[in-house]
């Protein structure tokens, strides 16, 4: 039998694949593969699902990672999703692959993250799994959700001359990355060496503590507003973008000047000699809201203050970056290929 790598296709490209050889067979499944969760009728509202799976060694180290830290972000990623779909988190499940080196009190820590998270985005824990491990810690968290049946915002309803949005700022978590691993390095080489993180808190919170913007979720409903489409930026904005436009099949225009980065995130992209730009468009783990609305839309979420507009659709199918020095430069997806990590 000819054999294919997995890294021909890459992860979206092996999502497409799975996708293409299933049909619904139920009328209550709306949207199955392909957005950020699942969409089932269950009545007078829409049912969302979606499901993430951490892997140690592929999402997080262990080494700089607290475990109270990760079940709190466990949680927070997928509540993201659901908000991505303009609704909000109600249950999740969680299922965990553990190996005899991960102590009772380790997964009372983790399960103490979790419980957290549930406070702040109130959610329920409704059950889940436990198994052994051979291969590291794993944990896998489903969230559902609920919409209003005319608020449901898929990736694919952007239009023309749309007001393209993000909320908070973008490229911290990756120098948060950075960060943690040139002190993971420091230890390795000298045990004794304390790492020093004083200055660099918020940089290294955002990695491994993010938040789910639910808050924007029920500005935007307060609001009347109705985004065209949304994804969470997971991958980097440049990725995300990527699928807001061609699952839409209109194109973008992202002012390089218009893109939210922190001060500090400038100070240490010049600290890693890394551009602050590529770290926003490419990064990864910003778990903020990318989403376009109606330019009359606009008009009623101007004046939120963590949602800022960065650029516009357009009616071609390029997606491009307007540079401050003049110009424009084609945007491509760089983020995470979690197949090749």
């Amino acid at each position: 039998m000819e054999r294919t790598e997995l890294n021909t296709l890459g992860e979206f490209g092996l999502i497409d694949r799975i996708h293409s050889k299933f049909t619904t067979q139920n009328h209550e499944t709306i949207k199955g593969i392909g957005d950020d969760a699942a969409v089932i009728d269950v009545g007078d509202k829409y049912m969302l699902i979606s499901t993430d799976m951490l892997l140690e060694g592929i999402h997080f180290d262990l080494s700089y990672t607290p475990l109270r830290h990760l079940g709190y972000k466990a949680v927070a990623v997928n509540v993201s999703d659901i908000a991505a779909m303009n609704g909000i988190a109600k249950h999740i499940t969680v299922s965990i692959g553990l190996s005899n080196r991960i102590s009772v009190e380790a997964i009372d820590e983790l399960y103490e993250g979790i419980r957290f998270a549930c406070e702040d985005y109130k959610v329920d824990l409704v059950g889940g799994d436990t198994s052994a491990s051979h291969s590291g810690f794993v944990i896998s968290i489903t969230a559902t959700g609920f919409v209003e049946k005319d608020k449901i915002t898929y990736r694919n309803g952007a239009k023309p001359n749309d007001i393209l949005c993000v909320t908070g700022d973008l490229g911290a978590a990756y120098f948060g990355l950075q960060i943690l691993e040139r002190e993971k390095q420091v230890y390795l080489a000298n045990p004794e060496m304390q790492p020093e993180l004083q200055e660099k808190e918020f940089l290294v919170g955002k990695l491994l503590k993010p938040e789910a913007r639910t808050d924007i979720i029920h500005e935007l409903n307060e609001l009347g507003v109705v985004p065209t489409s949304m994804i969470d930026i997971s991958d980097g904005l440049a990725s995300e973008l990527m699928h807001l436009c061609t699952q839409s099949g209109v194109g973008a225009i992202v002012f390089e000047d218009k893109l939210p980065i922190e001060d500090q995130t400038m100070l240490t992209a010049t600290e890693f000699n890394i551009s602050p730009i590529t770290a926003a468009l490419n990064g990864g783990e910003d778990y903020q809201l990318l989403f376009t609305v109606k330019q009359a839309d606009f008009e009623k979420i101007k004046n939120l203050s963590d949602v800022l507009p960065i650029g516009y659709m357009t009616d071609s199918k390029a997606i491009e970056l307007a540079l401050t020095s003049g110009g424009t430069t084609a945007i491509k997806a760089q983020g995470w290929n979690h197949l090749e990590k």
